[in-house]
């Protein structure tokens, strides 16, 4: 055996050992704690990615249950809404409506559909057999009546409630555990009340539709293949989903150890605290019918507002759990197998490594003694071969790097100084950069806003023309019955139309406002200063009124490419703003002017300006600076029609020095300037 006070002597008596190791020790030292770590980093993050994957799993199965909710309430919308029911319910058919109601049973899956009175007693039933009893009372049927819209939700009907309904539901709303034990009793049910409207639109019953979940597997098994479909989950796992009553599964496609559907069985008191008592969501590996499954479980609400069950869904992990270990398995014997190479080859090079330095350390002893030693070339060749070199060539170049050292001294300040300058310029650059930025974002804002209100506007015209039209058919069908007798109510008719007339100018106007810009190619070329006139005259009438007088300068035959009504629109809507803007006495001034090869008309006032933080938002729409006086669109309007023409609006202002807002148009022929003022 290699005597232990031998590996000492060499260790401290040298620098190859010292240095293997120096390298060797911290390895084995570090090796296990890094080991443990990732092994409980690795188990700790997939387990927390594990219950979030439940969390998501149980929000889409949760809103996969609204979903079931909504579309039983709209099955009855459509009934309650189509022509063959309220002909049917207003000729008292009742033969039809129990077809009827049957049909919509039979294919939405309902266990009851019924038709009440306004007082929610039972009129008729959607089955030829059973005998008529009393429906619960429930908020649904008041909603229903007092506002009028339909209503669905979750209730609980007991057994007995359930058979004087006359239903065949009432047999499997018991749910007993699988080893025996006392069942609940009560049922979970999804239950939708819609109002009924006859043809003149008066509410004159109620349709009540009610489905039983109790041992519903269909509805289970939905949720398990939306939420856990093909590729979700790895080879070898599954999923399952359950709906709880309390406590206890009424509903569920979880299969117990010995099988079957663990139907009966009851979740444990933390999941029950944590969802029942407190409201929470609880997720977290469980055992549900003798299976570990990470799980997740929500309340049901019912509607009067109480938890009266749960939502569950969950996966089995031993899947996941076998993988991992794999894993780890794999990765802890590469990672010795590695330790193990390293450590052969680090014991194999350090003689050839470290040759080379012990060589360099008999010149330095030589040297300190006098003699004139020198390593001379070495066989390896590598980067300690090339360091032999440099010791021999040390003092030679040592004079000669203490030169460079001082010539490098003497430059230094100019070259701080010249940096200093370069970084100086960039710096502005950036400045530069930064503010295009900002500004290219305002605009990008800004043509998503205006984007949004044309849609809006758009939608909004779209939708009063429809009823605009059914009034003129009408009114024309009116006056063709009336004949001669209409001349009695000629004036109120000439009346209704002129009005109608009108509601479909502003809504063209609104239509007008929300084209887009490929819309509003312009069909004509505008003369701005025709333009200018026709807007300054359209506003004379205000200006005079408010002791505003009104001054232009304008380009004799500058013209450009536009609609002449939208130029005007935006001209004006400047013109108005300014006139509101200044006090009595006060000019408003309008110039327009050729500006390489585009024109510009510039509208400025003597109000008090737009403050500095309002002027990035003075386009915004519905931002007005003057109270409740306008709209805050008109600002909106113009820039969208100006960009629509490949153009802008700036605005320039100073506190107390008035604002100027210049359009910029592409123009067509720009000429020379002429001037006319007038007062």
């Amino acid at each position: 055996m290699f005597p232990f006070s031998t590996l000492r002597r060499r260790v401290s008596g040298s620098l190859r050992y010292k240095l293997l190791v120096l390298a060797v020790a911290p390895v084995l030292a570090v090796a296990p704690v890094a080991v443990g770590f990732i092994v409980y980093w690795s188990q700790s993050f997939g387990e927390r990615q594990l219950l979030q994957r439940a969390r998501l799993d149980l929000a889409v199965a949760y809103d996969a249950f609204s979903r079931l909710q909504h579309a039983h309430r709209d099955s009855l919308e459509r009934l309650a809404a189509s022509h063959a029911f309220i002909a049917a319910l207003e000729a008292e058919n009742s033969a039809r409506l129990r077809d009827l109601l049957a049909t919509v049973r039979e294919t939405e899956g309902m266990d009851a559909l019924y038709v009440t009175d306004l007082r929610g007693r039972r009129i008729l039933a959607g089955e030829r057999s059973g005998a008529p009893g009393s429906i619960p009372r429930s908020p649904l049927q008041r909603d229903a009546v007092t506002g009028g819209l339909s209503t669905v939700g979750v209730e609980v009907h007991s057994a007995g409630e359930l058979a004087v309904e006359g239903l065949e539901a009432s047999r499997r709303s018991l749910v007993e555990a699988p080893g025996g034990g006392v069942p609940r009793d009560g049922a979970l049910v999804v239950r939708a009340v819609v109002p009924v409207r006859d043809s003149s639109r008066t509410l004159v019953a109620l349709l009540d539709g009610v489905m039983v979940l109790n041992r519903d597997v269909q509805l289970v098994d939905r949720v398990r293949d939306l939420v856990f479909g093909p590729g979700t989950l790895p080879e070898g796992a599954f999923g399952a989903a359950s709906l709880l009553l309390g406590d206890l599964r009424v509903s569920t496609n979880v299969p117990l150890a010995g099988g079957g559907r663990a139907l009966g069985t009851r979740v444990s008191g933390s999941v029950r605290r944590r969802v029942l008592d407190e409201g929470g969501v609880h997720v977290a590996l469980t055992d549900e019918g003798g299976i570990s499954y990470i799980s997740g479980y929500a309340p049901i609400i019912d509607v009067y507002g109480r938890r009266v069950g749960m939502l569950h869904t969950g996966f089995v992990d031993s899947v996941y759990r076998d993988r991992y270990y794999r894993a780890l398995g794999v990765a802890l014997a590469l990672l010795v197998a590695g330790l193990l190479l390293a450590l052969v080859l680090a014991a194999r090079g350090a003689r050839a490594v470290f040759a080379p330095v012990g060589a360099a350390a008999e010149v330095v002893r030589a040297i300190r003694t006098g003699q004139d030693a020198r390593i001379g070339t070495l066989e390896s060749g590598d980067e300690i071969a090339e360091l032999a070199q440099q010791i021999d060539e040390t003092l030679n170049l040592l004079q000669q790097r203490n030169e460079e050292v001082s010539a490098f001294a003497a430059n230094l300040e100019l070259e701080v100084d010249a940096r200093t300058r370069e970084l100086v310029a960039k710096n502005a650059r950036l400045e530069q950069t930064i503010d295009l930025l900002h500004d290219t974002r305002r605009q990008l804002v800004a043509a998503e806003k205006l984007a949004a209100l044309g849609e809006l506007t758009a939608g909004v015209a779209h939708e009063i023309n429809n009823p605009i039209a059914v009034i003129q058919g009408n009114l024309e069908v009116m006056q063709t019955e009336l004949g001669e007798d209409g001349e009695r109510v000629a004036e109120e008719m000439d009346l209704i139309v002129e009005q109608v007339e009108r509601v479909r100018t502003i809504v063209g106007k609104l239509l007008a406002s929300a084209r887009r810009p490929h819309e509003t190619a312009p069909e004509e070329e505008v003369a701005v200063a025709g333009a200018v006139e026709h807007a300054i005259a359209l506003v004379a009438h205000e200006a005079e009124a408010r002791g505003v007088r009104v001054s232009r300068e304008h380009v004799a035959d500058a013209a450009v490419r536009i609609d002449a009504g939208e130029l005007e629109q935006v001209l004006v809507n400047l013109l108005r703003n300014a006139i509101q803007a200044s006090p009595g006495g006060a000019t408003v001034e309008v110039r327009a002017r050729g500006a390489g090869g585009a024109v510009a008309v510039t509208v400025s006032d003597e109000g008090e300006g737009v403050r500095p933080e309002d002027t990035t938002r003075i386009f915004d729409p519905f931002f007005s600076t003057k109270g409740r006086v306008g709209t805050g669109l008109g600002l909106t309007v113009s820039l969208g029609i100006a960009r629509g023409y490949g153009g802008d609006i700036r605005v320039s202002s100073a506190p107390g020095g008035g604002a100027a807002f210049e359009v910029l148009l592409p123009g067509e022929s720009p000429g020379p300037v002429g001037r006319s003022v007038e007062g």
